[in-house]
């Protein structure tokens, strides 16, 4: 478990150290940078990782597009294990989600990795909403969260949830609902989001809670409902649907996002020069374009920004996770 005075203390130090550096300290552009992505290809963080990588071609960062490598499983701590160990010279990136490295500390007592020691902050790359979507097990009566709630309550049976992974942010965004409201609802992880949407669709379990672009073209299809996202504001992808804060539910608000990583070691400069090209890439139109097609919102931001809300969300998540009581051998 990360401490939380040297998680907060490290991770700022590194932020503050990398901003020091000018990016003319780079001593040259590197020839050829591997994304690692600790997920399947053709989801929607896949998605960011080849969108941004194609972009960095001719950058001030690399000469070359990025060359993105899978390595799926163990909820994307895999991927995170091999950037600990990759070469410290910008050569290797990782792509993840904040909870891997704002989470999982709170979860898993030998985590591999250690988030502030082994991985410093490069740049956020896009935020996603989560959605609540139901399926034809549910009534069509079911409109909203309240709703589904008075229905799992009286239909203990199939009052059933599921998440692309035990303890993954919808995972928990699920659990605390059902905390919360003194409802029992059972969690069924999946590995990824696709599998569960399908048995949504098909009636094989009541909802999914997942990234809410990957209920969009079911939704519209009329295949599933969606009936909450998890965003400060509307999911710009589906603005029918009202907020989980607007339902009544503001503890529940999530904006998850894709970060960029370097190993710890990297120089300051290089990360500075990372950062620079990465947040160009992710202002270019064909990005936002291809990013919103698959529910993500692209945004950049400075490497503080990026610890300082890692910081926020580590501290957020710890208190909640205890309240759920899960743990990696749960």
């Amino acid at each position: 478990m990360t401490d939380r005075r040297h998680f907060l203390h490290t991770l700022g130090g590194a932020a503050a150290l990398a901003a020091l550096h000018p990016l003319a300290a780079l001593a040259q552009t590197i020839e050829q940078v591997k994304i690692l992505y600790g997920f399947p290809a053709g989801s929607a963080g896949d998605s960011v990782a080849r969108r941004v990588g194609e972009k960095l071609a001719g950058s001030s960062y690399t000469r070359n597009a990025a060359v993105v490598e899978n390595k799926p499983g163990a909820g994307g701590r895999i991927a995170l294990e091999l950037l600990k160990t990759a070469p410290a010279d910008g050569s290797v990136l990782a792509l993840t989600p904040f909870s891997c490295t704002s989470i999982y500390p709170h979860i898993y007592k030998k985590l591999s990795y250690d988030p502030v020691k082994d991985l410093a902050p490069v740049s956020i790359a896009a935020v996603m909403h989560h959605g609540l979507a139901v399926g034809p097990l549910v009534p069509a009566s079911v409109k909203t969260v309240k709703d589904f709630l008075a229905w799992a309550k009286a239909n203990p049976n199939d009052a059933s949830y599921g998440s692309p992974a035990a303890g993954s942010t919808p995972h928990f965004i699920g659990a605390l609902l059902g905390i919360n409201n003194g409802v029992e609802l059972k969690h069924v992880p999946y590995r990824g989001s696709i599998p569960g949407v399908t048995d949504v669709v098909g009636g094989q379990i009541a909802s999914m809670i997942t990234p809410s672009g990957d209920f969009i073209a079911n939704h519209k299809a009329g295949k599933l409902r969606l009936i909450a996202t998890s965003g400060k504001a509307r999911s710009p992808f589906s603005p029918e649907v009202p907020t989980l804060a607007e339902q009544g539910f503001p503890e529940l608000t999530t904006e998850e996002w894709f970060g960029f990583y370097a190993p710890a070691k990297t120089p300051a400069s290089v990360i500075a020069a990372a950062n620079a090209s990465i947040n160009a890439a992710i202002k270019d139109k064909s990005v936002i374009d291809s990013l919103a097609v698959v529910g993500l919102i692209a945004q950049g931001s400075t490497v503080e920004e990026m610890a300082r809300s890692q910081s926020a969300e580590f501290e957020r998540w710890g208190p909640l996770v205890k309240k759920v009581g899960f743990t990696a051998e749960s």
